[in-house]
């Protein structure tokens, strides 16, 4: 910064500008510093961090640890139904358990809404976390936190990346039917543009969102969401659509029938849910359709062939979607039970 002898040798009319081009330059670091300091204390995201519970909690990852791997030891599809549940939990006016309510007389939650009803699962293992949580350290780690945490281990667990979990999240006092309604989680129908848009909305890129539906190399889908690809879609094998086809029938029954999301290792994490689609055996359209001449081409190709480079951006979209809109600080509560509000 300028100081006074700098102006000592300048005319009258000189001095005059240096020192007004001084005071403007300072008063301009100074608003582009508070600035700055609004913009991260004004941020939530920022507010969460891996060493949340190092002193409240110490033992919080070990103890989700723990009945995370004794679940899918007894069903492997579990994993992908807690990925499942974080993820659909986050898309509802950010990450902060509201998926995990049940209706109460002032409010219907979110487990009946389209894109849940029938569908999320994993509900007892989450109270199973809760309870060994909470005999650990009662009253102090949040159901967002936990979703956050066991999402990480299932995928670790069925083979996948590691990495660590920021923590701090609150828990929310209410759900919204209507919200989970409104179309922010995609459907399996949903068009590349869709699919695009609903994760920008989430602050998510096309990138992320590729690397996100990579989870589809885990877990299982109702005959319902696929029915309409296997019988009506021409971008799909014909020898995988008439796989698919005996266990769910064009027009009644089966509805409920399952089939693996990934055809050749449908409870390990890796890549192969994208050499899938270079086959056009995507089960969903909304699979398929990020390989069909369209923008993400190109990622899925990269993914297939290189599955540290898929590992990597998987962790980097799901930290990035894990900081979505938390509650911190003062705002909502840590619940006690998992299912309803204090």
């Amino acid at each position: 910064m300028f100081s006074a002898h700098h102006f000592h040798h300048l005319p009258s009319f000189s001095k005059k500008m240096a020192f007004f081009t001084a005071s403007y330059y300072s008063s301009f670091t100074i608003i582009a510093t508070f600035a700055v300091l609004a913009l991260f204390t004004g941020s939530s995201s920022a507010q969460l961090s891996t060493d949340f519970y190092s002193k409240s909690c110490p033992k919080v990852f070990s103890t989700v640890q723990s009945v995370v791997k004794n679940a899918i030891s007894v069903e492997r599809r579990l994993g992908a139904s807690l990925l499942r549940l974080h993820f659909h939990d986050c898309f509802v006016n950010g990450c902060d358990g509201s998926v995990l309510l049940d209706d109460t007389d002032s409010f219907t939650g979110e487990k009946t809404a389209g894109p849940n009803n029938r569908s999320i699962r994993g509900f007892k293992v989450v109270d199973d976390i809760k309870a060994a949580v909470e005999k650990a350290c009662p009253g102090v780690v949040s159901c967002a936190d936990i979703l956050a945490i066991a999402s990480r281990d299932s995928v670790v667990t069925l083979g996948g990346p590691d990495w660590d979990v920021k923590v701090g999240r609150r828990d929310s006092k209410t759900a919204s039917f209507s919200d989970a309604n409104s179309g922010v989680i995609p459907p399996p129908t949903s068009t590349l543009s869709n699919l695009i848009n609903r994760f920008q909305a989430k602050g998510l890129s096309a990138k992320d969102m590729v690397a996100l539906s990579g989870a589809h190399t885990i877990g299982q889908a109702r005959c319902i969401t696929f029915r309409d690809r296997i019988y009506n879609e021409t971008n799909i094998d014909s020898s995988f659509a008439k796989t698919r086809q005996s266990q769910c029938p064009r027009n009644t029954g089966g509805r409920k029938n399952l089939a693996p999301l990934d055809l050749h290792t449908p409870t390990a994490f890796d890549n192969k849910y994208f050499k899938n689609l270079l086959d056009q055996k995507g089960l969903l359209h909304s699979d398929q359709i990020l390989y069909d001449g369209g923008s993400t081409d190109s990622l899925v190709e990269t993914y297939s062939k290189n599955d540290k480079t898929f590992d990597e951006d998987f962790v980097t979209a799901i930290i990035k979607m894990g900081d979505n809109d938390p509650l911190t600080g003062s705002s909502g509560e840590i619940r006690k039970n998992c299912r309803k509000p204090n």
